[in-house]
């Protein structure tokens, strides 16, 4: 014990806003608080309700603590069996070649109030990065930033005799969400990260309410009742329109994504619809007359279209990817070691399955001390 309290001693006098919390199987992670903040604090236009990644179950939270670092996976062996769950440590290789329901499953593990980051929660720390001027910099062209020349971190991977992933939280300060020691490491590349909380349904935008995908009695399967559409003239979640056993409905009520003249545009109504990934700037994402003003700020405070306003500068080449034509498809955030500038804490893509495995996806840990 003494050691553990010196540890967050030293930790506590560099970066006040840390913390290390230690899981049921007593093994430490650092994390990085976020206390709450309104809509209005973030967007221009946004209105005075809580973001909503600070409810959950329909209860305001103070605030979460996120991983300062992406996670790696570790098994402890105990008395009543083996626990396998995530970590976020310092100077490690992240974890990746896990899809998104062992990624759930491997923060739960580690008990009450721990999950899969959700993407309410990314969406608040991206729209606070971009509000105070910390867009951060990573890992996004093979061991350094596109915009860096001598900055570099640990390697940890090669791709094609070229450095792929680097050492969690290895870079210089410019790598950290607030530009300080005390910031959120590795949010623009490296790798990719899988969020809870948010899916797409032949191309129907589905999403849990506020935060409820951090409480892991919220469940996120396939068929769960759990997810909901949002509706397009007033931002109020319903019933979807499309199911996971079901065929596309291109035309009704809800929020869907329809590709047009090479934007992705939020839609009643999809025109092209095709079992394809395709791309725009998240810039240049638009609506039609059917999405409202309500749901725009919802779209918004998740993180899912550009503020009001904005131009494509403020959001530094950062890219929107999804494919609209199938079943379902879960959401990746963040980018990877190759993805240039295309890469930051804005990027978006939703054309993952939830089986997918890939050497460059990964996933990170969050914790309400409230849930559980």
């Amino acid at each position: 014990m003494a050691n553990f309290d010196l540890s967050m001693l030293a930790l506590k006098s560099v970066c006040p806003n840390n913390t290390i919390k230690v899981d049921d199987s007593d093994l430490p992670s650092v994390l990085v608080y976020i206390p709450a903040f309104k809509n209005s604090d973030v967007l221009t236009g946004g209105n005075d309700s809580i973001h909503p990644a600070f409810i959950v179950n329909g209860v305001q939270i103070p605030g979460f603590w996120y991983s300062k670092y992406q996670n790696v996976v570790h098994t402890t062996k105990l008395t009543d069996g083996d626990v396998t769950a995530a970590y976020s440590l310092p100077c490690e290789d992240p974890a990746v070649n896990i899809n998104f329901d062992t990624s759930r499953a491997r923060c739960e593990a580690k008990g009450a109030g721990w999950h899969l980051s959700t993407n309410a929660e990314w969406a608040a720390i991206a729209l606070w990065c971009k509000k105070n001027g910390f867009m951060p910099y990573g890992n996004n062209n093979y061991g350094k930033d596109t915009r860096e020349s001598n900055y570099k971190a640990i390697p940890m991977s090669t791709d094609s005799g070229r450095t792929g992933r680097v050492a969690t939280g290895t870079g210089p300060l410019t790598w950290s969400h607030d530009k300080t020691m005390g910031g959120i490491w590795d949010l623009n590349g490296n790798v990719w990260e899988w969020q809870g909380g948010i899916r797409f349904v032949w191309g129907e935008l589905q999403i849990l309410a506020n935060n409820d995908a951090a409480d892991p009695d919220n469940p996120q399967n396939e068929t769960s009742v759990c997810w909901k559409a949002i509706n397009a003239a007033d931002g109020s979640l319903v019933t979807p329109e499309c199911s996971v056993s079901g065929s596309a409905k291109l035309s009704g009520n809800t929020v869907k994504l329809d590709y047009v003249n090479g934007v992705w545009t939020y839609s009643t109504t999809i025109s092209s619809l095709v079992d394809q990934s395709r791309s725009c700037l998240f810039a240049k994402v638009a609506c039609t007359a059917a999405i409202g003003a309500a749901t725009k700020v919802l779209l918004r405070s998740l993180a899912l279209l550009s503020d009001e306003g904005a131009v494509e500068a403020d959001y530094e080449g950062d890219y929107y990817w999804l494919n609209n034509g199938v079943a379902e498809r879960c959401v990746i955030r963040g980018g990877n070691w190759s993805n240039g500038a295309n890469a930051g804490v804005f990027f978006f893509a939703g054309h993952a399955s939830r089986a997918c495995v890939n050497w460059a996806v990964g996933f990170r840990s969050a914790y309400i001390p409230e849930i559980g």
